[in-house]
């Protein structure tokens, strides 16, 4: 396992030398969806709260940096942190209001107030150019590096995935962690045995709106350009089909996902025009082969090859 891990990490760091331009930047837009994914899968797979309002903070996080540079002409250095520190406060807000409820009840407070932030994108036409969205950014130069070019910026972005999927893979292996499970299959016990439920799933969701926000920061840089489709319900249902497809309550299943609705949202729909029909005929066949998803899926499968060819090992052997 640690050798295949070894392997990807050489593979990822070597790619732009053998990719082209197209691959290196279609990569990229991978990592920011694996790390938009992975915070909603904190909630989801972990906290079992299912959220469909989640762009909320990649869209808040990427406008806020967009506005701060282009009309107020803060640099990156501080407009990037305003936008993270707001956009996390904001997320301790909604999660506050959303937390009184749960099941669908949480599902549908943060539906609706995802729904108000996509309306005031359209409406206040003063602060975020409604329809037109906010263009003319620039990428930041972290240590005076460039990150025009596709190569630099991959690189980049590589490192900020890495952090953020390792601080997550430790937040989830702590023992608030161990605790946020426990939350999620028996509130009441935990309840009985002094955790504060809604505590616990407060601060997750918090740290899960910063990662949120960490990858619309890294949407904006990406694209140069921020419009109200950031904060609709399509790309909040995107991440959350991410995850499930590629098995939620693991760390490698939403990077699978996303890599998927990616792929076949960038990819495949310049040769397939209906590329939302093959996404959901795939999403269809994932949860009837592999109701948990992907991941889960194949260590399963695995598991029964590996267990049927014991047998017959020890049998040749003797």
């Amino acid at each position: 396992m640690r050798s295949a891990r070894w392997i990807v990490a050489l593979v990822l760091v070597a790619l732009p030398q053998f990719a082209g331009e197209f691959y290196v930047n279609l990569i990229s837009q991978i990592f920011i969806a694996a790390i938009f994914a992975s915070s909603l899968n904190l909630l989801v797979g972990y906290a079992g709260l299912t959220s469909l309002g989640h762009a909320s903070y990649l869209g808040v996080s990427a406008y806020l940096s967009a506005w701060l540079y282009l009309k107020l002409g803060i640099g990156h250095w501080l407009s990037a942190p305003i936008a993270l520190a707001v956009t996390t406060v904001m997320a301790g807000f909604f999660g506050w209001i959303a937390l009184r409820a749960s099941g669908l009840g949480f599902l549908m407070i943060t539906l609706a107030l995802s729904q108000v932030l996509w309306g005031l994108a359209y409406r206040w036409s003063a602060v975020t150019n409604g329809d037109n969205g906010l263009s003319g950014l620039t990428r930041p130069q972290p240590f005076g590096l460039s990150l025009d070019s596709a190569s630099a910026f991959y690189y980049f972005t590589l490192i900020v995935v890495a952090v953020a999927i390792g601080m997550m893979a430790k937040f989830i292996g702590s023992p608030f962690g161990a605790a946020l499970k426990g939350t999620r299959d028996q509130p009441r016990r935990m309840s009985a045995l002094g955790h504060d439920v809604r505590r616990v799933r407060w601060i997750t969701f918090v740290y899960a709106g910063f990662w949120g926000a960490v990858s619309g920061l890294l949407y904006i840089y990406y694209h140069k350009y921020i419009h109200p489709t950031s904060l609709s319900l399509t790309n909040s249902a995107e991440a959350l089909l991410g995850v499930i497809a590629g098995g939620s309550g693991t760390l490698v299943g939403p990077i699978i996902g996303a890599a998927i609705v990616v792929l076949l949202k960038n990819y495949v729909s310049a040769y397939v025009e209906r590329w939302n029909m093959l996404l959901g005929f795939v999403f269809v066949a994932i949860v009837l082969f592999m109701p948990d998803g992907l991941v889960p899926g194949v260590r399963r499968l695995w598991a029964r090859v590996t267990g049927r060819r014991k047998p017959t090992d020890a049998a040749s052997n003797s």
